[in-house]
Order: C-alpha cells, then sequence, then structure tokens
C-alpha cells in the first residue's frame, strides 16, 4: 500500500506540470490520500461489519453489502478523520472549518445526520444545515469531506469482499458495496469491457459498455458519447433517457491503467461541459 501511495503522489506531480489550472485542487488531493493512508492503519476493527450469511442473496437481490442508511455504525473512527481533513481546509479558511468542528464536537450538529446527507447526495443542504449559508469553495472541500471520511472504512469491506461480489458477476450500475452511484469508469482488456469506479470506497466493477448505469436504458439509439479536441482517452457517455452522464476513460494504447481518483479531479471540464449540455 505504501507503495502504491508513492507511485500515485508521482503520478499527481506529474499532473500538475501538466494541467497547471488543476494545481490546487491535485494538491489537496495529495494531502488527503497521505491522511488517508495513515487512517487505513489506524482502522482496528471493522466499522462496517459484513453478515457473511447474507453475502449470496444480497448480491442475488441487487443490494449492497452495506447500507449505511440502516444499522447503528459507530463513526467514532471516520469522525476523527473527518477533523483531521478539516485541516486541510482550515489552511483557506479556518473560520468556517473551524465553527462547523465546534458545532460537531458540542453537538450542534449531528455528524452522523451530515453524512448520511452527503452520501445520499444531498451535499449542500447538508452543508448549509451546517453553516447557514450557501456552499462556496470552502464548503465544496467540506462536502468532499464529508465522502471521504468513509473511504478507509469503507475500502476495508472492498479488500475483504470485493473478489466474491466480482466473481458474483454483479449486474448493477451502482457499487456492490456501499450503494454509491459512479461518476468515472474506465476502458480495460482486449476486449475494451468498461469498469466504473466508486469514489466511496475504491472498487471498479464490470459493467456492459451500451447500458446506462443510472436508468438501465439498453436502446443505442438514445445512449452515446462525446470527446473533446478529438483525445480519444477521455469520453462522457451519455444517456438520452434519463440525461445523466458519466466520464470514461481509455489509456489502453498507453498501456497504462488509470488512478480514476486523480482522473476524476483533473477530467472535471468535462462534468462542466455534461452539465452545459444539460445532463446531469
Amino acid at each position: 500500500m505504501a507503495k502504491m501511495l508513492k507511485d500515485t503522489l508521482k503520478t499527481i506531480e506529474v499532473y500538475k506540470t501538466q494541467n497547471p489550472h488543476y494545481e490546487e485542487l491535485l494538491a489537496i488531493l495529495e494531502e488527503i490520500l497521505i491522511l488517508r493512508e495513515e487512517y487505513r492503519r489506524k482502522l482496528t476493527a471493522d466499522v462496517f461489519p459484513v453478515d457473511e450469511r447474507l453475502i449470496t442473496s444480497k448480491i442475488e437481490g441487487g443490494l449492497p453489502l452495506i447500507d449505511l442508511s440502516q444499522g447503528d455504525y459507530d463513526l467514532t473512527q471516520p469522525r476523527e478523520y473527518f477533523f483531521d481533513l478539516l485541516r486541510i481546509a482550515e489552511k483557506r479558511a479556518p473560520g468556517e472549518t473551524r465553527e462547523l468542528a465546534r458545532k460537531i464536537k458540542e453537538g450542534e450538529e449531528d455528524f452522523r445526520e451530515l453524512v448520511l446527507s452527503a452520501f445520499y447526495g444531498d451535499e449542500t443542504a447538508a452543508v448549509e444545515d451546517a453553516e447557514g449559508e450557501d456552499a462556496d469553495d470552502t464548503f465544496d472541500l467540506i462536502d468532499l469531506f464529508l465522502e471521504e471520511c468513509l473511504r478507509p472504512a469503507f475500502e476495508r469491506v472492498a479488500a475483504k469482499y470485493g473478489d466474491v461480489v466480482l466473481k458474483s458477476k454483479w449486474k448493477e450500475g451502482y457499487c456492490p458495496i456501499c450503494g454509491k452511484e459512479p461518476k468515472i469508469g474506465e476502458i480495460k482488456e482486449e476486449e475494451g469491457r468498461r469498469y466504473l469506479f466508486c469514489n466511496q470506497c475504491g472498487i471498479e466493477w464490470p459493467f456492459l459498455r451500451i447500458k446506462c448505469p443510472f436508468c438501465g436504458n439498453e436502446e443505442q439509439q438514445t445512449l452515446a458519447y462525446f470527446t473533446v479536441e478529438d483525445d480519444e482517452r477521455y469520453r462522457v457517455d451519455v444517456c438520452n433517457e434519463c440525461k445523466r452522464y458519466i466520464k470514461i476513460v481509455d489509456f489502453r494504447e498507453m498501456k497504462e491503467e488509470a488512478n480514476l481518483d486523480i482522473e476524476d479531479i483533473t477530467t472535471l471540464h468535462l462534468d462542466m461541459l455534461a452539465t452545459e449540455e444539460g445532463y446531469d
């Protein structure tokens, strides 16, 4: 794992040079990855225990192994990780982040409710509730940290059961571990299989190329993709039924495997283009 982190940090340095407009975001990612590795090592028990007797029935029923909305999970360690992550934001806006930390520590804000709001897609509401004002760049970071604080714990589940899930031929467009929808994926292997990536727990799983991961649409006429500046390494798959999109990278010609944590940041221009075209 340490070697993987070292390689990732080297890749980030290369990308900073190639993509100077993303330098600040990549610097933040560097800090997150170093802190993430520390918390991986600190985890001494499963935050999200899995009842192994139910794995087969859950997978067959299209249910992820973990349902964050159910169960009285002990979020003590994710909470500690979140406070450490806030120090990254404090360098940029100390007043706002310190106030949020104070409210959580003193019980004015429920950390679990903030995490649930962020996890289920109501990030802005979560931050506005906590801060009482519109989200800006600082609050975007807080949204990110509410998601990130769960990642080491979810990675632990993915490491234990990922192979079992993948061998089961999971067919859903959402993550088999935590149920989160993907934002980015990758084309791999000689036959060009499409894999989806979960930013929440770091797992990848194969998914049909001619199928929308969000609504299940398989009508080729309503599925499309676009690229930017004829760079075939990056594209956006879109569905004209549900008007959703997912970013896809293809590094096969370079004989490289993408680091999708990094690629998700350095393809933010694709998110903006997709949004301008009317996709969510």
